[in-house]
């Protein structure tokens, strides 16, 4: 039998990426060009920034999930949380990846697409084996 993981451990993995989405959606909504540039990716012209930031209000709203889970607390919203920020990693880290493979979006996007796949995998891994409320 598994042991379930410590829920100090998920509290952990859940601020540190929810922090690193909350952050990175402020960026794309207040600095679209300028966050885009340190990821490396294409700039758009000024007219696209405004579907920029739309989308950083997305990425913004997933790292907020975790963050009002660890502070609401339980298992049970953590929980919660990581199962529906896992359906919206899955799904922004898939397009990410047919978008460059389709050349949509240039290859600095490769790393929205392993970032959001691993944090999914590691997500579905959590979820399976259980968190045990060590409280």
């Amino acid at each position: 039998m598994r042991k379930n993981l410590s829920l100090r451990v998920v509290r952990g993995y859940a601020g540190i990426v929810g922090a690193m989405d909350l952050a990175t959606g402020l960026g794309l909504m207040a600095m679209p060009a300028f966050t885009l540039a340190q990821m490396g990716a294409t700039v758009p012209g000024a007219e696209a920034l405004g579907y920029v930031r739309f989308s950083g209000v997305f990425v913004g709203a997933v790292g907020a999930s975790y963050l009002v889970a660890l502070a609401r607390g339980g298992v049970a919203r953590l929980r919660g949380a990581l199962e529906f920020t896992l359906i919206a990693r899955a799904g922004a880290g898939g397009f990410s990846a047919v978008a460059v493979a389709a050349g949509w979006f240039d290859r600095a996007w490769l790393i929205v697409a392993a970032t959001d796949l691993t944090c999914a995998a590691v997500q579905a891994w959590i979820l399976a084996r259980g968190i045990q409320d060590d409280e």
